[in-house]
């Protein structure tokens, strides 16, 4: 099935039935967007009215990584649409070493779907790139939700690839997956809620994504640590509303920084941080948060 569009070449790589609507993330086509010199990988699902929700994803991860808890949730009342941006998954190109490139790719993925108007759920990585999109695109972009990251110079953000490196050989050594260490408290709770959330993941069986390649993961660990060694940002001319969430012992991008990035928004909401949870706050109390995001996205005016 192949439309075309102004901006870009859409095609399916899954059956559809026509008028059927896809609800869930399990069973959204993987479909791509030609722009330029990159075919980008997608997913679409959920609601078909109102402004669609485009999710901005962490280091490493590909469309199999979000928590369907998460999908689900917001896609029972909003369009929600996940990607691979360039380089990264099934997505073709180069991987950029800057976060601001990462920004403008997204950026030309979401018009090559022909849309001018969306809200922005960025997690870790995805919300440092969805911070640019908003200073650079801001008539893109009606609201966004941050979860895990922190602004360009914030506390401990330099130290993400060192953390990460660190708990990749404890994952390794253990036998264990290392977003058990990265995304969640040590405590029995948070061991728990790590089980869980990885067993989530693999709820998808069929018409999964490709892994992220290792050049591909080393330019995104260099793009974070590039942005944490950046002068600290200034924020006040992000007029959009803002709902920022985390974990209270977020080990990757350091807890401080969500309470930081909420006082320097100028419409930042702060949702109380999650107890006993990390960088993977979001993920642990999934029904509470995708609460919140509803109430939020749904909320108005706007600008």
């Amino acid at each position: 099935m192949k439309s075309h569009r102004t901006k870009g070449t859409l095609m399916s790589s899954a059956q559809e039935v026509p008028g059927a609507a896809v609800t869930s993330h399990r069973d959204a086509p993987t479909r791509t967007v030609t722009t330029g010199e990159v075919t980008f990988a997608y997913r679409e699902f959920g609601q078909r009215t109102g402004v669609p929700a485009v999710f901005l994803t962490h280091l490493a991860a590909v469309l199999d990584n979000w928590d369907p808890r998460v999908l689900d949730g917001i896609a029972s009342g909003r369009r929600v649409i996940t990607f691979d941006n360039r380089g990264v998954g099934a997505s073709t190109g180069r991987t950029p070493r800057t976060v601001e490139a990462m920004a403008a790719d997204a950026v030309a993925f979401i018009r090559a779907l022909g849309l001018d108007r969306v809200d922005l759920v960025g997690f870790s990585l995805g919300g440092m790139v969805a911070q640019v999109i908003a200073q650079t695109e801001p008539r893109l972009v009606r609201r966004m939700i941050l979860a895990g990251t922190g602004p360009a110079g914030g506390e401990g953000i330099r130290n993400v690839p060192r953390i990460t490196r660190l708990d990749m050989l404890r994952g390794l050594l253990t036998f264990q997956d290392p977003k058990q260490f990265l995304f969640f408290t040590r405590t029995a709770g948070g061991r728990r809620a790590g089980q869980e959330f990885l067993a989530r993941l693999d709820e998808r069986t069929e018409d999964r994504d490709k892994a992220i390649s290792l050049p591909s993961f080393f330019s995104q660990l260099k793009a974070i640590r590039r942005w944490g060694l950046q002068a600290p940002a200034d924020l006040s001319g992000v007029q959009q509303p803002v709902l920022v969430a985390n974990g209270e012992s977020d080990r990757m991008v350091p807890s401080p920084n969500t309470l930081d990035l909420a006082a320097r928004l100028p419409r930042g909401e702060l949702v109380p941080l999650y107890p006993d949870a990390g960088h993977g706050g979001i993920f642990q109390f999934h029904e509470d948060f995708v609460a919140r995001a509803l109430g939020f996205l749904q909320a108005g005016p706007d600008l």
